[in-house]
């Protein structure tokens, strides 16, 4: 059976684009849990759903959520209901949102058993904050990213403004400030690195240098 890993840090640290590369070199699947939760959040404010534990949480009861890869581009893209939201989940509303839906014990437990079912047959990659301390507790390779807080606002800041949103450098900083602070005290499987992970601190490293580090580990 293939392994199992994790990946974890906090928001801009390059948990996501690390990866993708890394199940892509090892033939992989990525399982990007924090779009899952953005995917739920995304859906409950085109819907008027209130934001409280019980009404998420049935919502998360009956909602699809997906990943497929674009044949044409080789993108992975969100599927949620059928609908491909891979762009929208990213907008502002969605990211100053996703951290009160993400709070609640009951939403991440409907999350989390679709996430461990990805991972039953082994061959996961799986991102997110919780993912080598709660969900996937028995990962074969545990891996935790950060970065300085300036490096992970300007990483965002580029990456919303290449997607055409407009925001400002400021706003991103202030929004991952207040989206750390939320993680990490959050009662219910908070953002902290597991005793057995391998630290890395990707502020002057290159996406492909935790790449190839993550790969050489896990081929070992």
């Amino acid at each position: 059976m293939k392994c199992n890993i994790a990946i974890d840090g906090p928001a801009g640290a390059g948990k996501s684009s690390v990866a993708k590369l890394v199940a892509q070199k090892l033939g992989y699947l990525y399982v990007d849990t924090g779009a899952m939760y953005r995917a739920l959040t995304w859906k409950a404010l085109q819907n008027g759903i209130p934001f409280d534990e019980a009404s998420l949480a049935n919502l998360a009861k009956t909602t699809s959520i997906c990943f497929q890869q674009d044949k044409a581009s080789g993108k992975q893209l969100v599927i949620c209901d059928g609908i491909d939201i891979t762009d929208k989940i990213r907008e502002p509303k969605v990211a100053q949102a996703v951290s009160l839906l993400a709070s609640f014990a009951k939403v991440r437990q409907q999350l989390t058993v679709l996430q461990r079912q990805y991972a039953a047959m082994g061959g996961v990659v799986m991102d997110g904050r919780d993912i080598g301390t709660f969900v996937l507790p028995d990962a074969d390779y545990k891996f935790f990213l950060t970065a300085s807080i300036g490096t992970r606002s300007k990483r965002r800041y580029l990456e919303l403004k290449n997607k055409g949103i407009s925001v400002t450098l400021e706003e991103i900083r202030d929004e991952i400030v207040i989206r750390d602070s939320k993680d990490k005290t959050r009662k219910h499987a908070p953002l902290k690195m597991a005793e057995d992970a391998e630290i890395l601190d990707t502020t002057n490293l290159s996406i492909e240098e935790v790449v190839s580090f993550i790969v050489s580990k896990c081929e070992r």
